[in-house]
């Protein structure tokens, strides 16, 4: 077939639904009174948003979410399966996750215990007298996931992506981002008060006194603004030649000459060879404090460190405290999630590959793969026409975007290869040991990929997850099971529905190969520039198109997104919803169009999914964060923002010049 032609994507699977009982969008989701040509998120979701409130222990609340949520549930179904049995065979994936789980549901026998299961790791950071200790205590602390000060994992080689380096980060802060420390606005000011007292509260219930706790959190928000002036800030962290900084180990042991750095990479049995420090600024910084800040200081900053990364396995007053800031304060819930909730979580998060297995078993059968699989295939290809279309694009460089676009690879569902976990010892005797024996694992088993070569069948999210990513280095668009879940996707609904759900979804993250950030990235995954300078000038001033639009975003009075920040994330939707949209089209080919169901042309109806799949409801204050921090916008506007740029939208609802979702041309922004 030729690559300008789709195939056919009508589910013809054995034992899956016929054409004629797939189901359309979901009508009672509409709000019929609002206008889809003047706020296109009211209307495709306004009922149903009406009708379901955000629950209390969420921050934002939608169809999607809430499919999430049922996802975890699936996710407890499974892990009380297996931890109801007590003699599966040591080292089974049903013996860790169901140990692991029930160690975590037992709340009693955590509360019980208090400190103590902490107490060595406190014990090891107040012993420390000198800096040779503080060393010592930093790489205890990052063999257990603690990265304070900085972060050590393993990272693709920027310009020989096939190879595995050592990559050495920024962390070691406590509030969301650097700005939270530095910006006199309001709302930060509030957010460091805030803090404040949330450190003390933490030392307190540590066993400190009021006046010492105080002081304490007093040295710790010293401590973490200097790291934090030292940080790139969210917009720079986009850009991934700023975190180019490849080096020798002699050169960075020459950065940071106050640590020693052999010791710490035989000790983590990492090798001393060439590696990336994607912030040297901060590098310095912390060379600075190891080498002039008071050992009593540095007691203080690790025992805070420990106390916020270890917060929710400790009994119940420090799992409170610890949702008082981070859950209420800064997101906006207002009740914890339930415990069996969390511990779902917590256990996916550690040894998702271990319950993977079953749930992809249960909630992933091979048809709905299938069908995955070929509008995958048929979005590339819808692509791949975009691209060959595009008058502003040069031969040449249209030549190179063709290239890295065949060199795409797509995982759906689950690995092909499960991590086995060997080693890891569990019981269900004590919730901090087990915990801190799965992150000693998933330590150890990043830092064992550096100086290797890539291992391509590794997945960056685990089954059950209900995300999806783009990886620029690997060049691969990965679906795990938990998204390929409804509304996002049905093998039981129309093609119209799962092109403007899921479809919009995967050209997203294609899209993603060709943001501003995946662009500066080659077929074989290196930063390197592919562009002739006249067609990075063009494409750079319809990037700066989203951005103006997002900067006139505004979620209050005085308070907008920053386009910048969002423009990736803006032309993965704007792209997505264009190339799915196109493919949906090609699929019909020689088929003739999907039945109007509700009254909703299928033009409509992929729209309307697309409303639906994305449009949550969100608190105030997570809205706040979000535009500080988060390269998402608000789902409101990632609904109505690249809808009211496509003219296919505008003639599926048939809404005119000067209507709100319609953007005049000279306004009208396009990408790809």
């Amino acid at each position: 077939m030729p690559r300008s032609r789709l195939s056919l994507v009508l589910l013809v699977a054995a034992g899956t639904a016929s054409a004629g009982s797939l189901h359309g969008i979901l009508p009672q989701d509409i709000n019929r009174d609002a206008n889809a040509c003047t706020d296109f998120f009211d209307f495709a979701n306004g009922a149903w948003r009406k009708q379901h409130p955000i629950p209390s222990y969420m921050d934002r609340w939608s169809r999607r979410w809430e499919s999430g949520e049922v996802n975890k549930e699936h996710v407890r179904d499974i892990l009380t399966e297996v931890s109801a049995k007590t003699d599966w065979p040591q080292g089974s994936a049903q013996q860790l996750s169901g140990d692991y789980y029930a160690a975590c549901m037992d709340e009693h026998a955590i509360d019980a215990r208090g400190m103590a299961p902490a107490q060595k790791l406190l014990d090891d950071v107040s012993g420390m007298k000198s800096r040779a200790d503080v060393q010592r205590v930093i790489g205890h602390l990052n063999d257990v996931g603690i990265a304070a000060p900085f972060a050590l994992n393993s990272g693709q080689d920027l310009h020989n992506p096939t190879q595995v380096v050592a990559q050495i980060g920024a962390a070691g802060i406590g509030m969301p981002d650097r700005d939270y420390y530095l910006k006199p606005d309001a709302r930060f000011v509030e957010a460091r008060a805030k803090y404040l007292e949330h450190v003390a509260k933490m030392f307190e219930l540590a066993g400190a006194k009021p006046n010492v706790a105080k002081a304490n959190a007093a040295t710790v928000f010293a401590f973490e603004k200097r790291l934090a002036e030292a940080s790139l800030d969210n917009v720079a962290l986009r850009d991934p030649k700023q975190q180019d900084h490849t080096m020798t180990f002699a050169q960075l042991q020459a950065l940071a000459p106050a640590f020693d750095w052999g010791a710490y990479f035989d000790a983590a049995r990492i090798p001393r060879a060439d590696l990336n420090v994607t912030q040297p600024r901060f590098v310095q910084q912390f060379n600075r404090e190891l080498a002039s800040t008071p050992v009593d200081q540095w007691r203080t900053y690790l025992r805070w460190q420990v106390l916020n990364a270890s917060a929710d396995t400790l009994p119940t007053p420090f799992v409170a405290q610890n949702f008082a800031f981070y859950g209420k304060y800064l997101s906006g819930a207002t009740e914890m999630k339930p415990r069996w909730k969390r511990c779902a979580e917590d256990t996916d998060a550690l040894l998702g590959d271990a319950l993977g297995h079953a749930y992809v078993e249960k909630y992933f059968p091979p048809e709905a793969k299938a069908r995955m699989q070929d509008m995958v295939k048929n979005i590339l290809l819808a692509m791949h026409d975009t691209i060959d279309g595009l008058a502003w694009m040069s031969p040449e460089t249209k030549t190179k975007a063709l290239e890295k676009l065949s060199t795409f690879n797509p995982k759906i569902g689950y690995p092909d290869k499960w991590k086995s976990y060997d080693g890891v010892r569990l019981s269900r005797a004590s919730y901090w040991n087990d915990r801190e024996a799965a992150l000693r694992w998933n330590v150890t088993d990043d830092r064992a990929q550096i100086g290797k070569p890539v291992d391509r069948a590794r997945w960056g999210m685990t089954p059950p997850t209900s995300n999806a990513y783009y990886n620029p280095l690997l060049n691969e668009i990965v679906f795990p099971a938990g998204i390929l879940q409804p509304p996002a996707f049905d093998v039981n609904a129309t093609d119209a529905v799962n092109y403007g759900a899921i479809g919009v979804v995967i050209g997203h993250e294609i899209s993603h190969g060709f943001d501003d950030q995946g662009a500066q990235f080659d077929a074989q995954g290196r930063l390197q520039n592919w562009w002739t300078p006249n067609d990075n000038a063009q494409f750079a001033a319809k990037g700066q198109c989203v951005v103006k639009q997002f900067d006139n975003t505004f979620i209050a009075p005085g308070l907008h997104h920053n386009g910048k920040l969002v423009l990736g994330e803006s032309i993965g939707d704007l792209a997505g919803a264009k190339i799915a949209y196109r493919a949906y089209q090609k699929s019909r080919e020689g088929k003739g169009p999907e039945p109007t169901i509700d009254g909703y042309t299928p033009e409509q109806q992929f729209f309307i999914a697309w409303g639906q799949w994305r449009g949550d409801e969100t608190r105030p204050e997570t809205q706040r964060t979000m535009i500080q921090g988060d390269p998402h916008p608000v789902a409101k506007y990632r609904v109505n923002g690249p809808l009211s740029n496509l003219p296919e939208f505008r003639e599926a609802f048939e809404c005119k010049a000067g209507d709100a979702m319609v953007r005049p041309d000279a306004d009208r922004c396009e990408v790809w």
